[in-house]
C-alpha cells in the first residue's frame, strides 16, 4: 500500500524534465562538453523526491478532509483508513527534507547559493497545493503549478545547474514537458470531476466541466507537439519523437468519448507514459 500511495505512475513527470534539461545542456551553444553526471543524478533525486512528496502530502490532505472517500483509481492510504494520517504526513515530510538534502548538495557543489529561494519555492508550493487551510490545487491552479515546477523550473533549472546559463532549447523543452504534466493532472482531475464536486475541490477540471476539460486534455498535449515540431526544424532527430503519438493519440480518444471514471485510468497511464518516452526521446534528440 505504501508503495501504490507513491503514486509510481506520476514519477514520468520528474523523470523527464530532468532528461530534457540534460539534453538541453548538451545541445548549442554548450555541446555537453563538461555535464556532471553527479549534477545530474542530484537534479534527478530532487525532482523525483519532491514529486513523491507530493503525492504523500496530497494523500494525507485530501484524505484528511475527505476528499478521498470515494474516489475511483489506486486506493488512498489515508482516505481508505489504512495508514494513520500522522504518518502519512511524516512520510511525505520526510521525501520534501531528502529533495531539499538533495538541492542543498547541488547548491555547495556549484557555488550558486541564490538556487536556495527557487528550491525553498518549489518544496513550499509543493505541500500547499493540497496541504494548509487554503490550498491552491482546490482552487483551479494544479495545472499552473505542475506547468511551472515540472516543466519550466525543473527543465531549464537542471540545464542552469549544468552550464550556469540556459538556451532557448531548455525553455521549449520546458514548455512541453510542462504541457505533458498539464494533461496527466487534467485526466486524473477529469476522472476525480464528480468526485470533486462533491468535496468542493474547484479543480480547473471542474471548472471548466466535462466537455471543456476533455478539450483541454487534448490542447495540452496538442502544445507539446507544437514545440516537438518547432525543434524538428532545429535538430534532424527530433521528429522521430513524434512516434509517442502512437501513445498521446489513443490517450486523447478515450479522454474525449470516455463515460465512466474507470476508463480514464488507462488514459492517465498512456498519457504518463508518453510523458516519459517523449521527455527522454526529445533530450537524445538534442544532444545528438
Amino acid at each position: 500500500m505504501w508503495v501504490a500511495g507513491a503514486r509510481i505512475r506520476t514519477l514520468p513527470l520528474a523523470i523527464a524534465p530532468v532528461a530534457l534539461g540534460t539534453g538541453a545542456a548538451a545541445a548549442p551553444p554548450f555541446l555537453g562538453s563538461d555535464i556532471n553526471w553527479g549534477l545530474v543524478l542530484l537534479s534527478l533525486a530532487v525532482a523525483l523526491f519532491l514529486q513523491i512528496g507530493v503525492n504523500y502530502s496530497n494523500d494525507y490532505s485530501d484524505g484528511v478532509r475527505g476528499t478521498d472517500e470515494f474516489r475511483v483509481g489506486p486506493p488512498r492510504l489515508t482516505g481508505s483508513g489504512v495508514a494513520n494520517p500522522k504518518r502519512v504526513l511524516a512520510v511525505a515530510l520526510v521525501f520534501f527534507a531528502l529533495g531539499a538534502a538533495a538541492g542543498v548538495a547541488i547548491v555547495v557543489i556549484t557555488g550558486q547559493y541564490w538556487l536556495l529561494i527557487p528550491g525553498g519555492i518549489a518544496i513550499a508550493a509543493a505541500y500547499f497545493y493540497t496541504g494548509g487551510k487554503h490550498p491552491y490545487g482546490y482552487y483551479g491552479l494544479g495545472e499552473v503549478f505542475v506547468f511551472i515546477f515540472f516543466g519550466l523550473v525543473a527543465t531549464v533549472g537542471t540545464t542552469y545547474i549544468l552550464t550556469e546559463s540556459f538556451n532557448f532549447e531548455s525553455l521549449y523543452a520546458g514548455v512541453a514537458a510542462g504541457a505533458i504534466a498539464c494533461a496527466v493532472l487534467m485526466a486524473n482531475n477529469i476522472r476525480d470531476i464528480e468526485q470533486d464536486k462533491v468535496a468542493k475541490k474547484r479543480t480547473l477540471a471542474v471548472l471548466l466541466g466535462q466537455r471543456g476539460s476533455r478539450i483541454a486534455f487534448v490542447v495540452f498535449l496538442a502544445v507539446a507537439y507544437a514545440v516537438l515540431l518547432l525543434l524538428s526544424f532545429l535538430f534532424p532527430l527530433a521528429p522521430l519523437v513524434f512516434f509517442t503519438l502512437l501513445l498521446a493519440l489513443p490517450a486523447c480518444l478515450i479522454v474525449l468519448t470516455a463515460k465512466t471514471p474507470k476508463e480514464l485510468i488507462l488514459a492517465l497511464k498512456l498519457t504518463s507514459f508518453t510523458g516519459l518516452l517523449f521527455g527522454v526521446g526529445l533530450a537524445l534528440a538534442l544532444a545528438y
